[in-house]
């Protein structure tokens, strides 16, 4: 049995896997999505990136598992990333849904070197939180109205100090076995770190045609390709 550790992207908690998770388990795997503290049902905790990490780390050893395909959309790419080299052999897989891959001593706005300064400007304008997002934001991404509304309903804000600390790596995440999800309507290539990650024999690249919210545009899609990562879809 596979342990899957969901863990979604900005401003989301647990709630957003909740279309992807049925399909997992009627599979017969265990699922534990998570919300990091200071989002959705965790609001008010205080957080920096390294709570995140260790809110994944603490979940995974508290309840001894094994077998564990970690799971990191978006945002979530850094702690996922920098969780699963701390977990050993607890890691069967990571899987990085459209996400930022962590490099050490780069942080998330680092990675998005055309969109840093709108990011730190708006933390800096709503007392250290990056506001959610608007429908606007959501066009383009295969979502539909209904899809739309119940993200922008659901998203809180997001705790500033996550995006802007940077990750602690022991080393390349080169050795980590690992699959990269792109979600095509959100680019037709994966960033050039990704990139480069992919040409090492442990990473595999998978595409989907649909937007950066696959959770919410093609779950039952994303819970085959989850599945197929972890070598239990066939």
């Amino acid at each position: 049995m596979t342990n899957f550790v969901l863990v979604a992207g900005a401003w989301l908690g647990s709630w957003a896997w909740s279309d992807v998770l049925p399909d997992l388990r009627a599979a017969g795997h265990a699922v534990h999505p998570l919300t990091l503290s200071g989002l959705a049902d965790k609001q008010g905790a205080r957080a920096g990136q390294q709570t995140h990490v260790d809110d994944i780390v603490d979940h995974v050893e508290r309840l001894g598992l094994r077998d564990v395909v970690l799971v990191g959309h978006s945002y979530a790419g850094i702690p996922v990333g920098q969780a699963a080299e701390r977990i050993g052999d607890r890691l069967a897989r990571v899987v990085f849904v459209d996400a930022v891959v962590p490099a050490d001593g780069g942080s998330f706005v680092s990675s998005w070197p055309e969109g840093r300064a709108q990011v730190e400007a708006a933390i800096a304008a709503h007392d250290g939180f990056w506001p959610p997002p608007a429908a606007a934001d959501c066009a383009g991404q295969e979502l539909g109205e209904a899809a739309t509304a119940r993200l922008v309903a659901g998203a809180t804000p997001h705790p500033g100090a996550t995006l802007t600390e940077p990750a602690v790596l022991r080393g390349t995440l080169a050795p980590l076995p690992a699959t990269y999800v792109k979600c095509l309507l959100d680019g037709a290539e994966p960033s050039p770190d990704v990139v480069a990650l992919l040409k090492g024999e442990r990473w595999e690249l998978v595409t989907m045609e649909t937007g950066h919210w696959p959770m919410f545009s093609r779950p039952r899609e994303l819970a085959r390709v989850l599945l197929d990562a972890a070598g239990t879809g066939r």
